[in-house]
C-alpha cells in the first residue's frame, strides 16, 4: 500500500492495483500548487464529510475518471443526483470493494456543502487490504468510539488531523492513537489555514516522547506500508 500526501486532508492510496483518492482539496490549495489535479488517478474517491476543505475537487475528478464516490448516504445521494457514480454508507457499515474492505466509522465533526447542502453525519474510514490496515479519522474530536477499531482491526497506519481549533490537537491526536492502538501515525489537517498552524518539530517530539511515530510528509510525497 502507497500513500501520498497532498495537502490538508487529501490523500492518494495504491492499493491493489486500483487508485483511491480521499477528500480532494487540492486545486485551491496554495500549498499544493504543484500537485495537478488532472494527473491524478482515481477509481475511488473517499469522502469523510461535506466541507470544501475536502470536496472541492470531487467533481473534477469524478469527471475525468469516471471514479466511483464513497461516502455517507446523504453525500453520495448529493453526486448520484449529479450523474456520478457513487457508493452509500453509513457508520458501522462495511463493504468488501476489489482493492479491500471499507467500514465507515463514526467522528464528531459538522457536515454540509458550500451551498448549504446537508452533508449528513461526518465520519472517517477503516480500510483492512489484504496485507495492511488503515484507519483515515476525518475531521473529529477526539472520541471513546475510536475505542471500537482495535476490537475488530489491527491497524498499521492511523491518518489524524492534528491542527486543533477545528479538530483534535496534537495531544488529542496521541491518545487516539492509544485509543486505536496503533503508534504509526500521519499528520493531516494542518498549516493550511491560519487557525491550524502547528510546529512540526514540538508535535514530532510529543509522538517520539510517548515512544510514538508521527509522519508529516510534504505536499507530494509519499510512503509506503
Amino acid at each position: 500500500m502507497k500513500i501520498t500526501f497532498y495537502g490538508q486532508s487529501s490523500l492518494g492510496i495504491e492499493v491493489a492495483g486500483k487508485n483511491i483518492i480521499v477528500d480532494p482539496f487540492i486545486s485551491a490549495n496554495e500549498m499544493a500548487s504543484h500537485i495537478n489535479i488532472d494527473e491524478l488517478k482515481a477509481d475511488y474517491i473517499l469522502v469523510t464529510h461535506a466541507h470544501q476543505d475536502h470536496v472541492l475537487d470531487v467533481e473534477a475528478i469524478a469527471k475525468r475518471t469516471g471514479a466511483t464516490i464513497v461516502s455517507n448516504a446523504e453525500i453520495a445521494t448529493y453526486y448520484e443526483k449529479k450523474g456520478f457514480k457513487s457508493h452509500p454508507m453509513n457508520h458501522g457499515g462495511s463493504w468488501k470493494f476489489d482493492f479491500g474492505s471499507v467500514k465507515y466509522v463514526s467522528a464528531i465533526h459538522s457536515s454540509a456543502f458550500p451551498d448549504g447542502t446537508y452533508g449528513g453525519n461526518p465520519g472517517g474510514f477503516v480500510i483492512e487490504s489484504e496485507h495492511k490496515n488503515v484507519y483515515i479519522a476525518g475531521d473529529t474530536a477526539l472520541t471513546f468510539d475510536m475505542k471500537l477499531i482495535p476490537l475488530r482491526t489491527k491497524l498499521d497506519l492511523a491518518i489524524l488531523p492534528i491542527g486543533n481549533n477545528f479538530t483534535m490537537d496534537i495531544d488529542d491526536a496521541i491518545i487516539a492513537s492509544d485509543f486505536v492502538e496503533c503508534d504509526k501515525v500521519l499528520g493531516c489537517h494542518y498549516d493550511t489555514f491560519g487557525y491550524i498552524k502547528i510546529d512540526h518539530e514540538e508535535a514530532k517530539k510529543k509522538f517520539f516522547d510517548k515512544g510514538k511515530d508521527l509522519m508529516l510528509l510534504e505536499i507530494g510525497a509519499s510512503l509506503e506500508l
